[in-house]
């Protein structure tokens, strides 16, 4: 309980309404160290707000971010959407934040996290990034975490193996493979060198050779 109470305080962010407009409003609250932002959803009319930049550049390093808004004195959680950034310098141009309600569920797109290692001499491929799973907005989870400790070659986990966090619910198809355990091929250089040594003793190299 205090983890997740210490986590919505990080995520609480004072939002300003913003009347300005445009490509130049836009550079010039930039300048300011803020973010322009929108908020809609749920068939309610689009909020153009201004976030502060470093703080919320800083809760966007976690995957799924969910914002507690106080937009001058009105509370709205949201959950970020859309970040636009400038591809060169990488500053964050716009962001889209949708309603959130109380109790309402969502399907996001949840990054995968291997611990452990596989058994010596094999090779663990990760064929899937993420996982699509169903989820209370309120509690999206930052990873989910599978252990491939000592799995042996042969080894298969898909997506209906993973064992989720509570509250999620998978949405990605059950057989999607999501970890296969192999061992790597090895060059042959017994034959390698077999084929390099007929090369050698052909007639023609025996012709040169007198």
């Amino acid at each position: 309980m205090a983890d997740d109470k210490k986590s919505q305080n990080e995520n609480s962010v004072a939002a300003e309404r913003r009347t300005s407009f445009g490509k130049g409003a836009a550079r010039k609250l930039r300048a300011t160290g803020k973010i322009p932002a929108v908020l809609y959803g749920h068939g309610t009319d689009p909020v153009h707000v201004a976030l502060p930049g470093h703080q919320v550049a800083l809760i966007l390093r976690k995957a799924n971010a969910v914002l507690d808004l106080d937009i001058e004195g009105t509370e709205q959680a949201a959950l970020v959407k859309d970040v636009q950034k400038d591809p060169v310098l990488q500053i964050i141009e716009h962001i889209d934040l949708i309603v959130l309600r109380k109790g309402e569920k969502v399907q996001v797109e949840v990054p995968i996290h291997v611990e452990g290692e596989s058994f010596a001499g094999t090779l663990a491929s990760l064929d899937e990034n993420t996982l699509l799973v169903e989820v209370l907005a309120i509690s999206i989870p930052e990873r989910i975490t599978i252990d491939i400790e000592g799995a042996v070659e042969g080894t298969q986990i898909f997506a209906k193996d993973v064992v989720l966090p509570e509250g999620a619910t998978l949405v990605s198809d059950p057989e999607l493979l999501v970890i296969n355990v192999t061992v790597p091929e090895e060059a042959d250089l017994g034959d390698s060198l077999s084929a390099g040594d007929e090369a050698t003793g052909s007639p023609e190299a025996d012709a040169d050779a007198e």
